[in-house]
This record gives C-alpha cells, sequence and structure tokens, in this order.
C-alpha cells in the first residue's frame, strides 16, 4: 500500500512486498510468458532454522540460539524435538535439538530485504549463492555458518558461533520460475562459468 505526500510516493509496510505487488508480478508474467496471473511465482513463507543436536544437553547454548533468531526475525522461535531414539547419537525421543521461526507476511519480506541487501555481502568471501540449492518443488535452501554477520546482534551475542539453514517456500510451476522471482528479488546468484 502507497500513499502520496508532497508528490513522493511513501511505502507503507515491505519494501519488496510493495514491489512485487505493483511492479515484480507483472514483469514476471510478461518474462516467463505466463496467460494467468495466478501462474506468476509467488514467495508463500520463509523458515529460518537452527540445528542443535550437538548441545541436546546444554541449556546455555539453546537460551543463545533461541535470543538470537528472535533477534534476527523479530519472532519467538519455537523448539523442534527428536521425533525417534538413536542410540548412536546418545538421542532420546523428546529432547530439544533445535528451533525453527516461520515467518510469512510483511516479516517475511523485510527478513529477505535483510538477507539479500545486508547480510549475504557481508560473508567473508562470497561469490553468490549456489544455483543448485532449488528442491523439485523450486522452494530454495540458504545455510549460513555463523550468526554475526547479521548486524543486529552485538560482539557478545555472536561468541559462541553457530549455523542457521533458510529455507523460503516459493509457490511455482518450476524451477526456472523460482529462479526468475529470488532474481527480480535481488538474490546474488553463482555466476555459471562457460
Amino acid at each position: 500500500m502507497a500513499t502520496k505526500t508532497a508528490n513522493k510516493p511513501v511505502i507503507i509496510g515491505a519494501r519488496l512486498k510493495h514491489l512485487y505487488n505493483y511492479e515484480y508480478a507483472v514483469d514476471l508474467m510478461k518474462e516467463l510468458k505466463l496467460r494467468n496471473k495466478h501462474e506468476v511465482p509467488r514467495l508463500q513463507k520463509i523458515t529460518v532454522n537452527i540445528g542443535l543436536g550437538r548441545a541436546k544437553d546444554d541449556k546455555k547454548l539453546i537460551e543463545i540460539a533461541s535470543n538470537t533468531l528472535k533477534k534476527i526475525t523479530g519472532q519467538q522461535p519455537v523448539e523442534t524435538l527428536a521425533k525417534q531414539s538413536i542410540a548412536s547419537f546418545k538421542l532420546r525421543e523428546g529432547n530439544k535439538i533445535g528451533l525453527k521461526v516461520t515467518l510469512r507476511g510483511d516479516r517475511m519480506y523485510e527478513f529477505l530485504d535483510r538477507l539479500v541487501n545486508i547480510v549475504l555481502p557481508r560473508l567473508r568471501d562470497f561469490h553468490g549463492v549456489k544455483v543448485s540449492a532449488f528442491d523439485r518443488q523450486g522452494n530454495y535452501s540458504l545455510g549460513l555458518t555463523e550468526q554475526s554477520v547479521f548486524p543486529e546482534l552485538t560482539f557478545e551475542e555472536t561468541t559462541t558461533p553457530h549455523g542457521l539453514q533458510v529455507v523460503m517456500t516459493i509457490r511455482a510451476n518450476e524451477q526456472a520460475h523460482s529462479r526468475a522471482l529470488l532474481t527480480k528479488f535481488g538474490m546474488p546468484f553463482e555466476k555459471e562459468i562457460k
């Protein structure tokens, strides 16, 4: 939604959501030669996971990871539990093994905007994200080895490093459509060497 103030449009809500609704959807429909506006690829949700299997007994690490995820996403994380016991991993059914947050709506678009424009460029030796990380349905998975690249976190909060995984669930007819959508959002894919 946009309102006009002194001939300048003021965007209310997430910037990428506004751009998608008023520019990217129309452009994608033309570029992908789609006949129906409902065929245009759409971002449904973003899930951010932290796996803490190695720290199943360490409550301090779970608390640190929970605070990290809360600051990064702006939402309270949900604890994930082991579904079955595995003796070789010393894992019992019901143990806390991770945290997850599911983002939708404005928070999802704001998180994606920060991820693409602030976080990924701050990665050391970054040459782009892998094109091969799409699954058959067109969803995209991205893994980060440490949380220190997020500007919301202070130095003290990054002393215990842990990775996180970002999964973007996209409603699309094929992988190429999902890639076209993420490219519109500014996702820096690796350049293919010919």
